[in-house]
């Protein structure tokens, strides 16, 4: 979470200190990051994924406040995955927050899983996840873990946030009772940053925590704390008075060592990209969060889906189109663009393409390829397949990594509605097409005479073949404002006090 920070600080630290933050730079090996060869309103613009680790074995001293790895704390998941999005060319930065709970079919190398769990075979697995299945070319990567990012907050002297009513989260340990302006130091901003399960106290809840009422959106909801405690702490960095040696050079030892950088990201690089955006205010950068609807299974055990044979919890699926307008709103272009190069889309007579139908319901590959076909798609086949589970996303699979067939993919996906994913897996498809589309639970195809506009946040086209499942819940907003017991920053003025728990 504190990546996007970092990156910022030693950018603005400048050219005079590149050698110095060059050496000690924790450094990992990410393969397939894509090349800087995007063209048109994307040339000369980047992507850096930002992901925060659940590691607790990789914590050089271990902490029970988090979890011991010697007491079975073992996992490995990617708790904030963020895009930031930089263009240099017209000096804008935008912040796309990917739903840890995001069900994909590249998540991890053997297939399917939530995309927090590619973590576990690495970041270049994350990396793998959203180019393939999200169709977003990353150029380089960082990430924290829970001890880099508290050191990071104490490193700038901790932050100061205030907290309309009080809040508590046994899971991660928040416990602060409610103050206009509360100073936080490292491991108080982690427990605000890491808060899922939160509980806060109304005017009839009474004084034990315990009792108060649930927030029901989890992971979401933390997404939505977090983008308002990455405008704080974007503030915090701007207060520190950056441009003084003195206080740079301490700042920059101090956190330097803890953010992991990808091996091909040059010191030089870093400070040339974030240079150009030295005068942005983070306050005002636009944040989105892709949109998923949450999967209740109703054959899962407590709702937790099922998926060939494998039970994966609670999980989301993708919102198609509005997760496209997502993307299209933090890339700046539009459904024209393939996102990946910046060059346009292919026709759709251009594009062989199969259909497969992954549900069992009477004729939905027949009925899908005749919408497909109005729509100026080359239909070489249909036929069925075995179904993956009782629910399950509609998925675009192609064969290539090839700019052509990636293009395809995208041209397709933009063509469907609902919950919709592309992917990535050669065995999938059909002989003699480019594209295969296997169909889901809940999609439409769109109808020729209403194509969606560009950007447009809500499709308001009908569909031909539409299904639906009640087992797919509405889909998530992409911007959201903050709950009314969401902590934020304090107003200009307020004194910030130690914080104060409540009582459990």
């Amino acid at each position: 979470m504190g990546s996007l920070a970092v990156v910022l600080v030693l950018a603005l630290c400048g050219f005079g200190y590149a050698y110095y933050i060059s050496h000690d730079l924790n450094r990992v090996q990410v393969s397939g990051l894509s090349t800087n060869t995007l063209v048109g309103a994307e040339a000369g613009s980047e992507n850096i994924l930002m992901v925060g680790s659940t590691s607790r074995c990789a914590l050089k001293v271990q902490n029970p406040a988090y979890g011991l790895c010697s007491q079975g704390v073992t996992g490995v998941n990617s708790d904030v995955i963020m895009i930031l999005h930089a263009n240099p060319t017209t000096h804008q930065l935008a912040v796309l927050s990917i739903p840890r709970d995001l069900f994909v079919p590249n998540a991890r190398a053997e297939g399917a899983n939530k995309i927090d769990a590619g973590l576990y075979e690495g970041i270049t697995q994350v990396v793998t996840a959203v180019q393939d299945d999200l169709g977003i070319p990353i150029a380089h990567a960082v990430s924290v873990n829970f001890d880099q990012f508290a050191n990071i907050v104490d490193a700038l002297g901790g932050i100061n946030m205030s907290f309309p009513v009080s809040l508590f989260d046994r899971e991660s340990g928040l416990n602060v009772q409610a103050a206009s302006c509360v100073h936080l130091n490292g491991i108080q901003a982690l427990q605000v940053v890491r808060a899922r399960h939160l509980q806060y106290k109304t005017a009839t809840s009474g004084s034990s925590a315990g009792n108060w009422p649930q927030e029901n959106l989890s992971d979401l909801a933390r997404i939505r704390r977090n983008h308002e405690f990455l405008r704080v702490l974007g503030s915090t960095v701007a207060k520190n008075g950056l441009g003084n040696p003195l206080s740079d050079l301490s700042l920059i030892n101090s956190v330097k060592s803890d953010v992991t950088f990808d091996q091909s990201w040059s010191v030089n690089d870093m400070v040339n990209l974030v240079l150009s955006f030295h005068t942005v205010n983070v306050a005002s950068v636009p944040q989105l969060t892709f949109p998923v609807s949450v999967v209740l299974d109703p054959n899962g055990p407590s709702g937790d889906y099922l998926y060939q044979g494998g039970n994966y919890g609670q999980v989301a699926f993708p919102s198609q189109q509005t997760g496209q307008a997502a993307i299209n709103a933090v890339l700046g272009i539009n459904n024209t663009v393939n996102p990946m190069s910046g060059a346009p889309l292919p026709a759709a007579s251009s594009i062989n393409l199969a259909v497969l139908n992954g549900t069992g319901v009477a004729n939905q590959a027949t009925t899908t390829g005749s919408a497909f076909q109005a729509l100026g798609f080359h239909v070489t086949s249909l036929g069925d397949t075995h179904a993956v589970g009782s629910v399950s996303e509609t998925v675009v699979y192609y064969g290539s990594h090839s700019p052509e067939v990636v293009a395809a993919a995208e041209k397709v996906l933009h063509s469907i509605t609902g919950a919709v994913v592309m992917g990535y897996n050669p065995s999938l498809v059909a002989k003699g097409s480019t594209i295969t589309v296997v169909t889901g639970s809940q999609f439409g195809v769109i109808q020729p005479s209403s194509a969606p506009k560009a950007q447009t946040a809500v499709p308001t086209h009908t569909s031909n073949v539409p299904t639906s499942s009640s087992a797919i819940g509405t889909p998530s907003s992409v911007t959201t404002s903050n709950a009314s017991w969401d902590p934020r920053a304090c107003t200009p003025g307020s004194k910030p006090t130690a914080p104060v728990p409540n009582r459990i």
